[in-house]
Order: structure tokens, then sequence, then C-alpha cells
């Protein structure tokens, strides 16, 4: 049965606020059957009519996104390698489909890095079942009905079975959840693997290199830990995150985030 996921959404930037009382977002669980391939369904709601726009920006995520929204902008979008930021204004809603971080490749049959930084048409990895796919969902009315058509579609395209699928995955949630790798070498030694083909394996299944992974998954912590203690030492977060220095830790920050360090800390405690 499918069940709301009720930890707190990573990589939510706080340099804006959106007033809960307009917005909803909602994510869920998918089927046992399907957890090799989909993390997470994820529901974007607002309305706004009446009240001025709002900005909503998010940390890049090493993961593929089946996006489901009226007008003609249902897409996929490939791992992005900068923040996404978009503005709300009056009403609408979103509806989609995070994938694992390599459980998109089984479907799209080539190497993700093919998706990386672009946003493509359903019908360019589905072909002519995605129109009738894109019908069907945005003919729902209810997350779990949506839910229940993409899954019954998933299942219908029978991915072959690949080792590298959950391998991939592993490598990837581990990056995201232990703050000890910093190198890509912690890597390599983890898992036994040559510093090429972990390359290559991250390249065909992720779309985005290990290195990349490694470094914007510290920049999340530091984010959570700026907006959390907004007197953070940046120089201690610069060596805990594995930066030789606070000044590579300050530009990396602010080339993603878009502001430093500190006036993130100062926009975060504002929200």
């Amino acid at each position: 049965m499918v069940q709301r996921k009720t930890d707190a959404p990573r990589g939510v930037l706080k340099t804006a606020g959106v007033d809960p009382r307009c917005y909803r977002h909602e994510r869920y669980h998918p089927s046992l059957d399907l957890s090799l391939y989909v993390e997470h369904y994820w529901v974007v709601e607002w309305d706004l009519r009446g009240k001025s726009p709002e900005l909503a920006e998010t940390l890049p995520h090493p993961s593929v996104h089946l996006i489901f929204e009226e007008d003609g902008k249902s897409r996929i979008r490939g791992p992005a390698r900068q923040k996404f930021s978009t503005t709300l204004r009056d009403k609408g809603g979103v509806f989609a489909v995070k994938f694992t971080p390599a459980g998109f490749h089984p479907f799209a049959s080539q190497p993700v890095a093919n998706f990386c930084d672009r946003t493509v048409r359903l019908q360019d990895v589905f072909g002519a079942e995605a129109e009738v796919l894109n019908y069907a969902v945005l003919s729902e009315s209810t997350d779990l009905a949506r839910i229940s058509v993409v899954e019954q579609f998933l299942r219908s395209q029978r991915p072959e079975p690949d080792e590298n699928v959950s391998r991939v995955t592993a490598m990837v949630y581990a990056v995201a959840q232990e703050k000890g790798i910093l190198q890509v070498q912690d890597l390599v030694e983890r898992y036994g693997l040559n510093k090429r083909t972990l390359q290559r394996l991250f390249a065909t299944y992720v779309g985005i290199s290990p290195k990349w992974v490694i470094q914007r998954y510290r920049l999340h912590e530091a984010a959570e830990q700026l907006a959390i203690r907004g007197s953070a030492s940046q120089a201690e977060l610069a060596l805990t995150l594995g930066y030789s220095d606070q000044a590579h830790f300050v530009r990396d920050f602010k080339a993603i985030v878009g502001v430093t360090p500190a006036a993130y800390a100062r926009a975060a405690q504002d929200t």
C-alpha cells in the first residue's frame, strides 16, 4: 500500500518562504515492487490568486523526474547541476515521479548522462504510450489515483533485471547519508572499484560524476546546518565538508545557492 513520507524533504532552500496556507507539498513511498526504481512520488499545489508570486528553490539531487502538468507542460527532467528555481503564480499544481539515482536507466535504455541538464518530452523516452499515460494521469483528481496509473504503466514497461541499479543507487544513498564520504577515493575503497569504472557507472546510471554527487550532498549538509544554526562557523563547516579552505567552500556554496553562506544563514533565520 502506498504511504505518505513523513521525513523532511532535503534540499529545499529557505531563501524565500511560501505561505503554507497557500501551498501543499506531499510525498509518497512507491509500492514495494517498484522501490528499486522509484524513490517517491511528489505533489505540489498552490493557490496564490490575489497574492504576490512566490519564489521556490531547491538544491539539485542526482535524480530524474517524470513530471505531469497541465497545458502541455508534462516532461522528463534529467539530473540538473544547478539549483531549481521557479516562481509560483496564480493557481496550479504538479504531480511527479522522482526516480532513485539509478532507477531511470532501465526505462531509458541509454546513458542517463544524455539527460543531464536537459528537459525532454515524455514521448522521447516512452514513445506513443506517453500521450495515453499523460492523459490518464491528468484525468485523475487524487494523488493515490494518479500514483496507481503511473505504477501500472511502469510495471507494463518490464525493465530487464540489472544488478547495477541497486548497486549504484546504494552508492549514492551512502554519499547522501554519510558525512564522512568526502572524496571519490572513499567510494573506490569502500566498493572495491577502480576510479574509471566508478565514473563510467555513474555516467551510465546516474548521469553525473561521483565527485559532483559528493560535493552537492555536502553542500546540502551545509545549507541544513546554516538554516538550523545561523551562527555556524564557516571555517568549521568547510573543514567538516572536506574543503581545503574556507574560500573554496564559500565559492562553491555561492555558485549553487546564489548567495554566500553568511547571507543564506541570515535569510534562513528570517523565514
